[in-house]
């Protein structure tokens, strides 16, 4: 293979893998980085901290593939997915397994300094990352099951760090699937039009005209949920106004879906990205600033 080949193949994997597209590794991230600073309570060790940010670049990679895997014979049909790799045909169905076990093995091996505790836990996650995309068949709301998948950093942190898993772990999973719900719904309403014709359940065609008002009720909820990890916590203003940040972003998104135009509504989704940061600039602040300040 010249240079020329191995190049045009390498930017296909990396379209496979959606390396192109961050904004799914960063909504993977920020509940995971929560996890860590809330967990440690706000002095994770920064190389626990690395093994989390390559492993879920690593597996939102993998998931990636296994997602285009299984939707190759709908993808065709959609506008926004019909030239991704595999519905092109530009990639094979075993290339791309290989890619996605390789990425997999690759996040395993990331984690073997850690407890059995974190293995054990690797072993859902990674079912829950291989069965999501096979979900869209028969769940009405598989942005449910992808909040758990997404969510499944929360877990796996607290038991890096503490060698269990509390009830608050998964309180903070909780607020992570509904808001998981929330932008995952902004994501659907893209597609609705093609996601009707080939028949893929989806939130948005779920909820239906009521798409909005679910959003805005999954918004509201996670962060009542994170309102009240706060409150059990004894965290105080700065945590509190991170949540605040969060929900004027949310309120923003409200302007950007109330019409349900595409792309409107793609713009709220990647805006998410914003919303996790403030809830992380929150927490950070909290844990980290605040007795700073109380020292002087």
């Amino acid at each position: 293979m010249n240079l020329a080949a191995l190049r045009e193949r390498l930017d296909l994997y990396e379209k496979l893998m959606r390396l192109d597209k961050p904004i799914g590794t960063l909504l993977l991230l920020w509940p995971t980085l929560w996890a860590l600073w809330i967990a440690s309570e706000g002095q994770p060790p920064l190389q626990l901290v690395w093994i989390f940010v390559l492993g879920t670049l690593l597996m939102r990679s993998a998931g990636c593939v296994i997602n285009d895997y299984a939707d190759r014979d709908f993808d065709p049909h959609v506008e926004r997915t019909r030239e991704r790799p595999l519905a092109s045909r530009r990639v094979g169905t075993g290339e791309a397994l290989l890619l996605a076990a390789g990425l997999a093995l690759c996040a395993f091996l990331l984690i073997l300094p850690l407890k059995p505790l974190v293995w054990a836990l690797s072993i859902p996650a990674l079912f829950l990352a291989v069965s999501y995309p096979f979900t869209k068949r028969f769940f009405a709301i598989p942005q449910a099951y992808l909040g758990i998948a997404f969510g499944f950093g929360i877990p796996m942190g607290f038991a890096a760090l503490q060698d269990a898993v509390p009830p608050l772990a998964w309180a903070l999973l909780a607020a992570n699937i509904l808001w998981t719900i929330a932008y995952d719904t902004e994501y659907a309403m893209v597609d609705r039009e093609d996601d009707l014709k080939i028949g893929i359940r989806t939130s948005a065609i779920t909820f239906g005209r009521f798409d909005v008002a679910a959003v805005m009720l999954c918004y509201a909820l996670s962060l009542a949920i994170l309102a009240a990890i706060g409150v059990s916590l004894g965290y105080g203003f700065f945590y509190h106004a991170g949540l605040l940040l969060a929900g004027l972003i949310a309120l923003y998104h409200y302007r950007l879906i109330r019409h349900r135009e595409r792309m409107a509504c793609f713009r709220a989704f990647l805006h998410n990205n914003w919303f996790g940061a403030a809830v992380f600039a929150g927490l950070t602040a909290e844990l980290n600033l605040r007795p700073l300040l109380q020292m002087h």
